[in-house]
């Protein structure tokens, strides 16, 4: 058996050994599991998982490589991965690099031969904390130190939204859509202009004034990572907008439009990550299969003292999944339409935001 290279060591002064690769550095991040059986280049490609370590619960990681029109951020900014077995010769037509190659590429460490079953479990029992990816010989103490030294940050947003204004047109285009950048993912923008949107993506700073200067026919806000309270700018830009045309909101876009009307969110014990959540659409009683990916939701009980109705609900926990206030025509969901679970239960979002753009500007 050769020696290992690497080991995590969690805030509880847990060690897990194993064999780097992707980026030779040293990372202290948050743990957290995702339960997706395929999918994970779009995991490592979506910026909501800024600084935080995943675990990958399906055991075989890089099998098929990573392909350049998968992605979902140009720059990915994944804290790392944890996998139980690495496979570095992937067997895909497609692929253009392997994992490993594109986590060298962009300064990802990962680690292999790790235990993920008896993580994840300790995650579900004890909840996500901070841990360190560190070299094998570094002392447990050595390391509980430098965890306790690392400041936790609050600028993930900024970080990851886009510094200039860029367009993603489509032929014909009936309608034209601002979207705030808090770390969108590629394909909402594809989804849009499937439906003939013209898009502009702007910087999570952008003021109302600015947005309205585009004249669109909707604003859409992005899914993103990080604690949605941080996003302080957005939550006033919601204010100042709602009632004066159609917003979607998806995941964080979906947390700073309940903030914004006077609701709050919490952080979760260990979070939504995967691609089998149930979520019961509470119009039609039917119940859809979710993708998810959030550290925090919306307090339920909070929603009685705004003019938010609750229109989603989560079957395995009960949180809330999505909200919508008709007279402002604004809705949002915490889970994925655009990741295609069930693989269309939830595509009627987009044309449900097609139909509101249609109906506000034939008004």
């Amino acid at each position: 058996m050769k020696p290992f290279t690497k080991k995590i060591v969690l805030e509880s002064g847990r060690e897990f050994y194993g064999y780097g690769f992707g980026a030779d550095k040293e990372s202290v991040c948050e743990i957290v599991f995702n339960t997706s059986m395929v999918g994970y280049q779009e995991i490592l490609s979506d910026p909501s998982y800024t600084d935080q370590m995943v675990v990958m619960t399906y055991p075989l990681i890089g099998n098929y490589g990573i392909t350049d029109e998968d992605y979902e951020t140009r720059y990915p900014t994944i804290g790392g991965m944890i996998v139980r077995e690495y496979n570095d010769i992937p067997s895909n037509f497609r692929y253009t690099k392997t994992l490993g190659e594109v986590c060298e590429e962009y300064g990802i460490p990962c680690i292999w031969g790790v235990d993920t079953r008896m993580l994840t479990r300790i995650i579900r029992d004890e909840g996500s904390q901070r841990i360190i990816l560190t070299d094998a010989d570094t002392p447990v103490e050595e390391a509980l130190r430098r965890i306790a030294a690392s400041p936790l940050r609050h600028d993930m947003v900024e970080r990851v939204s886009c510094r200039k204004r860029w367009f993603s047109r489509t032929a014909n285009h009936r309608f034209d859509v601002v979207a705030v950048d808090c770390g969108i993912k590629y394909n909402i923008i594809r989804k849009l202009n499937e439906r003939g949107c013209n898009v502009t993506v702007v910087p999570c700073d952008i003021t109302a004034d600015e947005v309205l200067a585009f004249r669109p026919d909707g604003l859409f806000l992005s899914n993103g990572p990080g604690d949605p309270t941080d996003a302080e700018s957005v939550i006033r830009l919601v204010r100042e907008l709602r009632g004066r045309l159609p917003i979607f909101g998806i995941c964080l876009g979906h947390q700073i439009i309940s903030l914004a009307y006077g609701a709050r969110t919490f952080k979760m014990k260990f979070g939504h990550r995967g691609g089998n959540h149930p979520v019961k659409r509470l119009e039609t009683g039917k119940i859809e299969i979710t993708s998810q990916n959030h550290s925090f939701a919306v307090d339920i009980d909070s929603l009685k003292d705004t003019r938010l109705e609750l229109t989603h609900l989560n079957l395995l926990d009960n949180t809330a999944e999505g909200v919508e206030c008709r007279e402002d025509r604004i809705f949002s969901v915490q889970y994925h339409p655009e990741s295609a679970p069930g693989p269309q239960d939830s595509a009627y979002l987009f044309d449900k935001f097609i139909k509101m753009m249609e109906e506000s500007k034939n008004a």
